[in-house]
């Protein structure tokens, strides 16, 4: 097998431990904190955003079905780590954003956690962290157009 063969097959193997590492810390978390993992996902995801976003609009992040994210959301509400705001465009519709004190319940939950996976990106240069970047990027965007073709298959 070629160095790059070699190389391309240990990227692959190591991107499936990484997957399998993340989702047992995700539940792990999402227990820590309480909540089901697809809504710790969910507010993760709702963080990430640049402000509200419709239950539409959770759907597609999440890969629900518009009434799972609606029943989601309505969980998310009662737990208290989102608000719903009215649309100011179109006031049929509601807004969701985390609520205020979401962001201090996982920040601070996250705080162990983020300086372990800090001290792991600290020992790269930066040309590296670039790279690394753009791979988990690419590799999102891979991962979520398969994941479409798959349920669109189905």
């Amino acid at each position: 097998m070629s160095n790059r063969a070699e190389a391309l097959k240990r990227i692959m193997d190591e991107s499936q431990r990484h997957y399998a590492a993340y989702v047992l810390f995700n539940q792990a978390l999402a227990d820590h904190l309480q909540i089901h993992s697809t809504d710790l996902q969910c507010v993760a995801l709702l963080d990430l955003e640049s402000g509200p976003v419709s239950t539409g609009e959770i759907a597609r992040l999440t890969g629900l079905t518009p009434g799972s994210a609606t029943r989601l959301v309505d969980r998310l509400e009662k737990a208290g780590l989102v608000v719903r705001r009215p649309d100011p465009a179109d006031r049929r519709r509601a807004l969701v954003a985390l609520a205020p004190s979401a962001r201090e319940r996982i920040s601070t939950a996250w705080d162990l956690p983020g300086k372990a996976f800090t001290e792991v990106l600290d020992r790269y240069e930066d040309a590296e962290l670039a790279v690394i970047a753009d791979y988990l990027h690419r590799a999102a965007e891979v991962g979520r157009a398969q994941a479409d073709r798959l349920s669109n298959e189905s």
